[in-house]
């Protein structure tokens, strides 16, 4: 009865670490960003360049209709595009429009106002690219 109970545990422990192998066919699934973040980060690099372009004096073009797709593109979580998103959405759309037919001594200043629109919207949902987003803003001495 004793090598029984033996041989018993000894088959539990050789059995319970048997080692799993993956299947040949399985595939690793890559993150993939939604519309609205891609679109976040379109609109940051966008902002980056309008930003440079200020503090070196040159002229910005025209506005970025890519901007209008924050109404349409599809969010990470659906059920954030509420009223508040939208008045949020409404107010950048403005605010960047300002910085494109402002006048050169308010510049910074709209160009600000719109960053900072980025960063009360985000303030109600999505908080972690804060940090980034403070990045655009312009120094007013400078």
């Amino acid at each position: 009865m004793k090598n029984f109970i033996v041989i018993l545990l000894m088959s539990l422990v050789f059995f319970s670490c048997k080692e799993e192998k993956k299947k040949p066919n399985e595939e690793f699934i890559m993150y993939q960003s939604s519309e609205m973040a891609a679109l976040m980060n379109t609109i940051y690099e966008g902002n980056m360049t309008i930003k440079n372009k200020i503090l070196q004096g040159e002229l910005l073009g025209g506005f970025l209709e890519t901007y209008l797709n924050i109404y349409s593109a599809v969010l990470t979580n659906p059920a954030n595009r509420n009223a508040s998103f939208e008045a949020f959405s409404k107010l950048y759309i403005k605010n960047m429009k300002q910085v494109y037919s402002g006048s050169k001594d308010s510049l910074k200043q709209n160009f600000n106002q719109a960053v900072n629109s980025c960063i009360a919207c985000h303030k109600t949902t999505c908080i972690g690219p804060i940090p980034r987003i403070k990045k655009l803003l312009i120094k007013l001495n400078s």
